[in-house]
Protein backbone atom coordinates (compact mmCIF):
# COMPACT_ATOMS: atom_id res chain seq x y z
CA UNK A 1 0.00 0.00 0.00
CA UNK A 2 1.14 3.60 -0.86
CA UNK A 3 2.39 5.33 2.18
CA UNK A 4 0.32 8.91 1.90
CA UNK A 5 1.67 11.41 4.15
CA UNK A 6 0.03 13.93 2.97
CA UNK A 7 -3.12 14.54 0.89
CA UNK A 8 -5.32 17.53 -0.29
CA UNK A 9 -8.73 17.52 -1.67
CA UNK A 10 -10.84 19.76 -3.84
CA UNK A 11 -8.58 22.78 -2.08
CA UNK A 12 -9.94 25.93 -3.39
CA UNK A 13 -8.50 29.28 -2.43
CA UNK A 14 -9.72 32.70 -3.43
CA UNK A 15 -8.25 36.42 -3.19
CA UNK A 16 -11.38 38.61 -3.71
CA UNK A 17 -12.53 37.72 -6.94
CA UNK A 18 -9.45 35.85 -7.89
CA UNK A 19 -9.33 31.96 -7.60
CA UNK A 20 -6.11 31.17 -7.23
CA UNK A 21 -6.40 27.74 -6.83
CA UNK A 22 -9.76 25.47 -7.93
CA UNK A 23 -10.67 22.12 -6.60
CA UNK A 24 -7.24 20.99 -6.57
CA UNK A 25 -6.15 17.75 -5.32
CA UNK A 26 -2.91 15.82 -4.83
CA UNK A 27 -1.21 13.03 -2.44
CA UNK A 28 2.12 13.20 -1.43
CA UNK A 29 3.92 9.16 -0.24
CA UNK A 30 6.81 8.46 1.37
CA UNK A 31 9.52 7.70 -1.37
CA UNK A 32 8.41 10.23 -4.07
CA UNK A 33 9.32 13.80 -5.59
CA UNK A 34 5.94 15.31 -6.81
CA UNK A 35 6.75 17.84 -8.67
CA UNK A 36 3.93 21.10 -9.44
CA UNK A 37 4.89 22.41 -12.52
CA UNK A 38 3.19 25.08 -14.39
CA UNK A 39 3.37 28.50 -15.98
CA UNK A 40 3.73 31.85 -13.18
CA UNK A 41 0.08 32.45 -11.75
CA UNK A 42 -0.87 28.62 -12.02
CA UNK A 43 -0.95 28.88 -8.15
CA UNK A 44 1.85 26.50 -7.20
CA UNK A 45 3.14 28.91 -4.58
CA UNK A 46 -0.60 29.70 -3.32
CA UNK A 47 -0.95 25.88 -3.32
CA UNK A 48 2.23 25.41 -0.82
CA UNK A 49 1.04 28.24 1.43
CA UNK A 50 -2.16 26.59 1.63
CA UNK A 51 -0.75 23.01 2.24
CA UNK A 52 2.18 24.57 4.89
CA UNK A 53 -0.91 26.04 7.06
CA UNK A 54 -0.06 29.85 5.87
CA UNK A 55 -3.07 30.97 3.78
CA UNK A 56 -6.24 28.88 4.66
CA UNK A 57 -8.46 27.09 1.93
CA UNK A 58 -11.74 28.45 1.31
CA UNK A 59 -12.80 24.80 0.08
CA UNK A 60 -11.53 21.20 0.35
CA UNK A 61 -9.34 18.86 3.20
CA UNK A 62 -6.39 18.71 4.19
CA UNK A 63 -5.01 15.26 5.80
CA UNK A 64 -1.44 14.64 7.28
CA UNK A 65 -0.93 11.42 8.64
CA UNK A 66 -4.39 10.66 7.94
CA UNK A 67 -5.56 13.16 10.65
CA UNK A 68 -7.34 15.93 9.02
CA UNK A 69 -5.37 19.73 9.44
CA UNK A 70 -7.14 21.91 7.24
CA UNK A 71 -7.99 24.10 10.61
CA UNK A 72 -4.34 23.59 11.72
CA UNK A 73 -1.90 26.99 11.63
CA UNK A 74 1.42 26.75 10.01
CA UNK A 75 3.44 25.66 13.09
CA UNK A 76 1.15 23.35 14.76
CA UNK A 77 1.40 21.67 11.08
CA UNK A 78 5.47 21.70 11.60
CA UNK A 79 5.71 20.13 14.92
CA UNK A 80 3.57 17.53 13.24
CA UNK A 81 5.95 16.59 10.88
CA UNK A 82 5.36 19.14 8.02
CA UNK A 83 8.55 21.21 6.54
CA UNK A 84 8.68 23.74 3.59
CA UNK A 85 11.67 25.96 1.61
CA UNK A 86 10.72 29.34 0.32
CA UNK A 87 11.41 31.07 -3.09
CA UNK A 88 13.82 33.50 -1.09
CA UNK A 89 16.87 32.48 0.91
CA UNK A 90 15.27 32.58 4.49
CA UNK A 91 18.82 31.88 6.61
CA UNK A 92 20.21 33.58 9.38
CA UNK A 93 23.21 35.02 7.29
CA UNK A 94 25.51 36.41 10.41
CA UNK A 95 25.47 32.72 11.82
CA UNK A 96 26.74 29.79 11.47
CA UNK A 97 25.29 26.47 9.72
CA UNK A 98 25.23 24.84 12.90
CA UNK A 99 23.46 27.56 14.49
CA UNK A 100 20.99 28.51 11.81
CA UNK A 101 20.15 24.64 12.10
CA UNK A 102 20.31 24.06 16.01
CA UNK A 103 17.89 27.19 15.97
CA UNK A 104 15.23 25.46 13.64
CA UNK A 105 15.77 22.16 15.39
CA UNK A 106 14.73 24.35 18.88
CA UNK A 107 11.27 24.55 17.55
CA UNK A 108 10.64 21.24 18.10
CA UNK A 109 12.80 20.86 21.84
CA UNK A 110 11.46 24.33 23.54
CA UNK A 111 12.52 24.09 27.25
CA UNK A 112 10.78 26.92 28.83
CA UNK A 113 11.14 25.99 32.02
CA UNK A 114 14.83 25.46 31.75
CA UNK A 115 15.45 29.29 31.48
CA UNK A 116 18.71 28.97 33.16
CA UNK A 117 20.41 26.85 30.03
CA UNK A 118 21.45 28.78 27.33
CA UNK A 119 19.68 27.49 24.40
CA UNK A 120 23.01 26.71 22.42
CA UNK A 121 23.31 24.11 24.95
CA UNK A 122 20.54 22.02 24.35
CA UNK A 123 21.54 18.67 23.43
CA UNK A 124 18.82 17.30 21.43
CA UNK A 125 18.30 20.25 19.31
CA UNK A 126 22.42 20.13 18.67
CA UNK A 127 22.37 16.75 17.92
CA UNK A 128 18.92 17.36 15.22
CA UNK A 129 21.16 19.98 13.74
CA UNK A 130 24.28 17.86 13.33
CA UNK A 131 22.41 14.96 11.29
CA UNK A 132 20.09 17.57 9.55
CA UNK A 133 23.40 18.96 8.42
CA UNK A 134 24.89 15.27 7.73
CA UNK A 135 21.69 14.61 5.74
CA UNK A 136 22.06 17.78 3.84
CA UNK A 137 25.73 17.48 2.62
CA UNK A 138 27.13 20.25 4.78
CA UNK A 139 29.30 18.74 7.49
CA UNK A 140 32.49 20.14 5.87
CA UNK A 141 30.38 24.19 6.14
CA UNK A 142 29.29 23.44 9.64
CA UNK A 143 31.18 26.11 11.20
CA UNK A 144 30.95 28.37 8.40
CA UNK A 145 29.14 31.74 8.27
CA UNK A 146 25.92 31.15 6.48
CA UNK A 147 25.96 34.34 4.37
CA UNK A 148 29.82 33.69 2.97
CA UNK A 149 28.29 30.41 1.62
CA UNK A 150 27.51 29.77 -2.37
CA UNK A 151 24.08 30.23 -3.55
CA UNK A 152 23.80 26.76 -3.94
CA UNK A 153 24.91 25.78 -0.59
CA UNK A 154 22.69 28.42 1.16
CA UNK A 155 19.65 26.28 -0.38
CA UNK A 156 21.04 23.64 1.19
CA UNK A 157 21.10 25.20 4.37
CA UNK A 158 17.48 26.00 3.86
CA UNK A 159 16.68 22.03 3.41
CA UNK A 160 18.56 21.46 6.00
CA UNK A 161 16.70 23.87 8.16
CA UNK A 162 13.71 22.15 7.20
CA UNK A 163 15.38 18.92 8.35
CA UNK A 164 16.68 19.90 11.83
CA UNK A 165 12.54 19.91 12.79
CA UNK A 166 12.94 15.92 11.93
CA UNK A 167 9.46 16.55 8.99
CA UNK A 168 8.74 13.27 7.09
CA UNK A 169 7.02 15.79 4.50
CA UNK A 170 9.08 18.42 2.55
CA UNK A 171 7.50 21.29 0.77
CA UNK A 172 10.33 22.74 -1.62
CA UNK A 173 9.30 25.89 -3.69
CA UNK A 174 11.79 26.31 -6.32
CA UNK A 175 14.94 24.99 -4.72
CA UNK A 176 16.85 25.23 -7.96
CA UNK A 177 16.20 29.03 -8.88
CA UNK A 178 19.54 30.67 -10.12
CA UNK A 179 21.79 27.59 -9.87
CA UNK A 180 24.26 26.99 -12.06
CA UNK A 181 24.48 22.98 -13.43
CA UNK A 182 26.39 22.00 -10.89
CA UNK A 183 24.90 23.23 -8.24
CA UNK A 184 21.82 22.03 -9.54
CA UNK A 185 23.40 18.40 -9.94
CA UNK A 186 24.00 18.26 -6.41
CA UNK A 187 20.66 19.25 -5.00
CA UNK A 188 18.97 17.06 -7.36
CA UNK A 189 21.03 14.06 -5.64
CA UNK A 190 20.34 15.14 -1.98
CA UNK A 191 16.37 15.12 -3.42
CA UNK A 192 17.11 11.66 -4.28
CA UNK A 193 18.88 10.89 -1.03
CA UNK A 194 16.25 12.35 1.00
CA UNK A 195 13.33 10.78 -0.98
CA UNK A 196 13.12 7.42 0.64
CA UNK A 197 12.26 8.56 4.22
CA UNK A 198 9.94 11.99 3.38
CA UNK A 199 7.30 12.76 0.61
CA UNK A 200 8.78 15.82 -1.13
CA UNK A 201 6.50 18.21 -3.11
CA UNK A 202 8.94 20.36 -5.88
CA UNK A 203 7.83 23.23 -7.16
CA UNK A 204 10.30 24.05 -9.94
CA UNK A 205 10.41 25.69 -13.63
CA UNK A 206 13.24 23.99 -14.81
CA UNK A 207 11.89 20.91 -16.72
CA UNK A 208 15.19 19.31 -17.39
CA UNK A 209 15.62 18.80 -13.67
CA UNK A 210 11.92 18.24 -13.09
CA UNK A 211 12.16 15.06 -15.72
CA UNK A 212 14.99 13.98 -13.90
CA UNK A 213 14.14 13.68 -10.40
CA UNK A 214 10.01 13.74 -10.29
CA UNK A 215 8.25 10.76 -10.30
CA UNK A 216 5.01 12.14 -10.96
CA UNK A 217 3.97 15.19 -11.86
CA UNK A 218 1.27 17.56 -11.34
CA UNK A 219 0.65 20.46 -14.05
CA UNK A 220 -1.81 23.49 -12.68
CA UNK A 221 -2.76 26.17 -15.36
CA UNK A 222 -4.68 29.29 -13.77
CA UNK A 223 -4.96 27.34 -10.86
CA UNK A 224 -6.43 24.31 -12.21
CA UNK A 225 -4.73 21.06 -12.85
CA UNK A 226 -4.86 20.04 -16.46
CA UNK A 227 -2.94 17.20 -16.30
CA UNK A 228 -1.50 14.94 -13.49
CA UNK A 229 0.95 11.35 -14.55
CA UNK A 230 3.98 9.93 -14.84
CA UNK A 231 6.69 11.93 -16.04
CA UNK A 232 7.08 10.25 -19.63
CA UNK A 233 3.16 11.01 -19.36
CA UNK A 234 2.98 14.14 -19.29
CA UNK A 235 6.17 14.56 -21.50
CA UNK A 236 3.56 12.92 -23.95
CA UNK A 237 -0.17 14.68 -22.98
CA UNK A 238 -0.74 17.34 -26.03
CA UNK A 239 -2.54 19.53 -23.19
CA UNK A 240 0.27 20.30 -21.30
CA UNK A 241 2.24 20.50 -24.38
CA UNK A 242 0.26 23.59 -26.01
CA UNK A 243 -0.29 24.86 -22.12
CA UNK A 244 2.79 24.85 -21.26
CA UNK A 245 5.93 22.78 -22.39
CA UNK A 246 5.61 24.15 -26.07
CA UNK A 247 3.04 22.63 -28.89
CA UNK A 248 5.80 19.99 -30.55
CA UNK A 249 7.99 19.79 -27.31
Amino acid sequence: MTDVLLSATNITRRFRGLTAIDQVSLSLARGTVHAVIGTNGAGKSTLVSVLAGELAPNEGSIFLHRQEVTSWPQPRRARAGLGRSYQRTTIFPTLTVHENCRIAAQANHQAFWNWATPASKCKASNEAADHAISLAGLESDSAQIAGLLSHGRKRQLEIAMSLATRPSVLLLDEPLAGMGSEETDRMLGLLASLKAEHAILLIEHDMDAVFRVADEITVMVNGRVIAHGEPQAIRDNPEVQTAYLGDGE
